[in-house]
């Protein structure tokens, strides 16, 4: 497809012969939706009536249009579940794809504008795209009726069939059409949790996606070819705030299949016909940078400027009581220092995408997790009106927040790429992941000073000192997630505890450091999870409380976060830390994203010294569980990935240069070390909440906990493992 082939209308994007689309109005963008369906319309009518979520074609599919991008997390089954839920469909008919980038259409009621993330993709869309499913299986049915000359109420569904009791019976796609031309109705009535034949159900459908995945067949960015198209790499300065100076692209352009080098805002891209000559072009490359502005100090020595930073007041996050009043005056104060390093996300696929534009519009295509901003980006590099923009969302092979851009730089280079050539050459900007690693928008580095107090067995006083950078302030989103210049992606989960301490205090300190930061799988509960929860262990055992049962008794204004305690403890027989045989039990709990889950690691040390995590116990409350089996490998690989990185994981910077490379120095947790886990959902009747970031924040403190009842102490700086800082 070349740009002159690109219709930009809504129509042609959810057109097709035979179909039926579905739309709803939503009174604000931001707004959950809460109207009736509005109409249907023939495919091919010239008046779309905002958000079309699904499409019935004249072949029998039923295809859910997701506004959410699918990179594992499970958003594709999740939408299609409820969507069969309501029209009674067969889980051989669905189908999914991604909604094309229009915020009018497709806002995450969460954000406002079209995007992904913070686990809301099922939560913000559970009542919205039922709705419409609801309002499909109505006109449907009531096509059914005009064609068979029998009353509505008479004509039931099961499993995509249309039935009567005179023996009449017919798929959906046999009046699609039909189905068209009707009226929708005001307010399609919605199942009730007890009707419910798929939600909630184990094994009740499988991942639809996962077949074309398995077979190779599901299609990525890094799979895209193109007539003419040129494979672009771009040489970044090595120091973050580099610029180039200079650059020499004499020998670059003597490798056979590179055709050009162009200076962009980014730094040098160099274009070839093909992979393998774009990275030799950039190997011979020869790039004078501009280092003045550049940040030079490593991570040591942020480390000390955190720690002595921390030492200092800070800005309040949250508080009650008068802690620094109970502390100068308790006989007994534990301090705690938990030093958290910077982490890469490094998913499997690393960042790419293609784009081919002229003078008559451009069309994108790559995994897009913030579509209203990356398309605004790529219309004003290009000098486009909007409406002659099209962005395509492609599946992404993982996130874990680094497509999910601030800064939306990788939309913004790959528009910068085709600028530069040119129009009519199609590029694909592909990073490597040398250049993933490297290329900063790690989770930022942080340092919690704790200080608590103990008296009688029970803890009478908590402070915490947070340092770290915030990626929020003085960005797009600061005025949506900011509040009186505070960030709350620094301390969520950390300024407000779920026990009842009776004097508390959070500071919290922005740092300025030329790294370039992001949200990182769990964001701000990857380090606080870790700080309060180990805290909270330490404080307990001092007051010579067991675990669960010390927790629990903090636990009363917190009554869903005490059930997953109370679930994972009996799932795991908890009878104490100690676990025999030379094992030892920790225990941790987190909130987040409206999810509660509760955690027990066994663990025991090797023989080399490292630690050995035998199982993990998992309980979550998150609500209605739309789709058990996609929760349970939420959680799973939540542990998997959260494991790893307080093991293992770290991304240092000497003299301003990121050390690891790729996964040769950044160490992975490896299939052999993943322990067993066992996960109870806890049945709820609550609205849906987040699942793709819960299962990280636990893991690590439950590891350090069990590791200090072993003798070893509490793990104060991560990773656990061979740390270099």
């Amino acid at each position: 497809m070349t740009a002159h082939d690109v219709t930009l209308s809504r129509r042609s994007l959810l057109a097709g012969a035979g179909s039926l689309i579905i739309a709803l109005q939503l009174p604000k963008a931001a707004r959950a939706q809460s109207g009736a369906a509005q109409a249907f319309r023939p495919a091919g009518a010239a008046t779309f009536v905002p958000n079309a979520f699904i499409r019935v074609a004249a072949d029998d599919s039923v295809t859910v249009l997701v506004k959410h991008i699918e990179f594992g997390q499970g958003p594709f089954t999740g939408l299609a579940t409820l969507v069969a839920e309501e029209m009674d469909a067969d889980w051989a008919q669905m189908r999914a794809e991604h909604a094309p980038a229009d915020v009018k259409l497709y806002a995450n009621l969460a954000f406002g504008v079209q995007g992904t993330g913070g686990s809301t993709a099922i939560a913000n869309s559970f009542e919205q795209i039922r709705k419409a499913a609801a309002t499909a299986r109505v006109v449907l049915v009531q096509a059914a009726a005009q064609a068979w000359k029998v009353p509505a109420g008479e004509i039931t569904i099961e499993k995509g069939i249309l039935k009567h009791a005179s023996g009449k019976q017919g798929r959906f796609g046999e009046f699609a059409e039909a189905a068209a031309k009707l009226s929708a109705p005001a307010d399609a009535p919605l199942k009730q949790p007890s009707q419910f034949k798929l939600i909630g159900k184990e094994g009740a459908v499988r991942r639809i996606d996962g077949a074309d995945k398995a077979r190779g067949k599901a299609q990525f960015t890094i799979d895209i070819s193109a007539p003419d198209m040129l494979t672009v790499v771009v040489a970044r300065a090595p120091r973050f705030g580099g610029k180039v100076a200079s650059f020499d692209a004499a020998d670059a352009l003597k490798v056979k299949g590179v055709v050009d080098v162009k200076q962009i805002g980014s730094g040098v891209a160099v274009y070839a016909q093909g992979m393998w000559p774009a990275l030799k072009g950039r190997e011979a490359l020869k790039v004078t940078w501009d280092e003045s502005e550049a940040e030079k100090r490593g991570s040591a020595e942020l480390v000390a400027e955190y720690r002595a930073l921390a030492r200092t007041p800070g800005k309040i996050a949250g508080q009650h009581g008068d802690a620094e009043a109970v502390l100068a005056r308790a006989e007994r104060v534990i301090e705690a220092e938990y030093v958290f390093p910077y982490l890469a996300h490094a998913p499997m696929e690393p960042l790419d995408g293609y784009l081919e534009w002229n003078a008559q519009g451009a069309i994108a295509r790559f995994g897009s997790q913030f579509q209203t901003t990356e398309h605004q980006t790529i219309a004003t590099i290009l000098e486009l009106p909007p409406e002659k923009v099209q962005l395509e969302t492609m599946l992404a092979g993982g996130s874990f927040g680094r497509r999910a851009q601030v800064s939306q730089h990788l939309a913004a280079e790959l528009a910068m790429c085709a600028k530069a050539i040119g129009p009519n050459r199609p590029v694909k900007l592909v990073w490597t992941r040398e250049d993933d690693l490297t290329g900063g928008y790690y989770r930022p580095l942080f340092v919690h000073r704790m200080r608590g107090a103990v008296k009688d067995g029970k803890i009478t006083a908590w402070t915490n000192s947070i340092v770290g950078q915030s990626f929020i302030l003085g960005t797009f989103f600061e005025p949506m997630i900011a509040k009186d210049g505070l960030d709350s992606t620094m301390f969520e989960g950390a300024s407000e505890l779920p026990y009842e301490v009776a004097d508390f205090r959070c500071e919290v300190h922005a740092t300025k450091v030329g790294v370039p930061t992001l949200w990182w799988r769990s964001v701000g509960h990857t380090h606080t999870a870790y700080a309060v929860e180990c805290f909270m262990d330490e404080l307990l055992q001092a007051a010579g409380q067991d675990p669960v049962a010390g927790r629990l008794a903090l636990m009363g204004k917190e009554p869903r976060l005490a059930g997953v305690l109370k679930a994972v403890a009996e799932l795991s027989k908890w009878t104490g830390p100690d676990a025999g045989n030379g094992r030892a039990r920790g225990v941790a709990v987190a909130e987040s994203f409206g999810s509660f889950v509760a955690q027990i690691a066994e663990v025991s040390v090797g023989t080399d010294g490292e630690p050995k995590v035998h199982k993990v116990w998992c309980a979550i409350d998150c609500g209605i569980a739309v789709n058990p089996d996609v929760i349970r490998a939420q959680m799973e690989g939540g542990i998997g990935f959260g494991l790893g990185h307080a093991l293992y994981g770290e991304l240092t910077l000497d003299k301003g240069k990121p050390i690891q490379t790729n996964f040769d120095s950044y160490r992975s947790l490896r299939i052999h070390e993943m322990p067993e886990v066992e996960v109870a959902i806890i049945a709820s009747a609550e609205k849906p909440t987040g699942v793709g970031e819960p299962g990280v924040p636990p893991i690590g403190p439950a590891v350090a906990n069990a590791l200090a009842r072993l003798g070893q102490g509490r793990p104060r700086q991560l990773p656990m493992v061979g740390g270099m800082v």
